[in-house]
């Protein structure tokens, strides 16, 4: 087999989590101000740089806590805010992501549960490696996981965070 490289890739996840998608998406996107306070090993701080935070055109730099990985800073731009689908989109514009993705876009959004309380988060991000050396950002995603995870447990009120 002759061996190839592709330098586009996108990765995903899906997160059930029991807390109800209202609150869920909420907290997302007030997520500026409350993930530092409710994810504080995740998050150390997030400046709003342009806009809102909140709306389309917004720019926010995010820093997280020393020795969490190899990325200190994110400054992200959000590209594209649904309310009625609870879904909105963000292009990462600087920080350190950007040494190994020449390109990064990530997309989330919220859904009720088919049946029962809950929801489903969905997180979805499209790439291009710096170079074939770089890995899958599988850790990015990993994170994305643990962040809903965290804070489906801190709507809950379950101190798991």
């Amino acid at each position: 087999m002759i061996p190839y490289y592709v330098s586009a890739f996108s990765n995903h996840a899906a997160i059930k989590c029991p807390a109800e998608p209202e609150k869920v998406w909420e907290c997302i996107r007030e997520s500026t101000t409350l993930f530092p306070k409710a994810l504080p090993k995740e998050y150390e701080s997030i400046e709003i740089l342009e806009g809102d935070g909140k709306s389309v055109a917004s720019v926010r730099l995010i820093k997280y806590p020393p020795g969490l990985s190899a990325i200190s800073t994110t400054k992200e731009k959000i590209e594209v805010v649904d309310e009625g689908k609870k879904s909105l989109s963000y292009s990462v514009i600087g920080g350190d992501i950007l040494k190994y993705y020449k390109d990064f876009k990530a997309h989330l959004s919220v859904s009720p549960k088919a049946e029962g309380k809950g929801c489903s988060v969905k997180w979805s991000c499209e790439f291009e490696k710096a170079s074939e050396e770089v890995p899958n950002p599988d850790l990015i995603r990993d994170f994305a996981i643990k962040n809903f995870q965290d804070l489906d447990a801190y709507i809950l009120g379950l101190g798991a965070v």
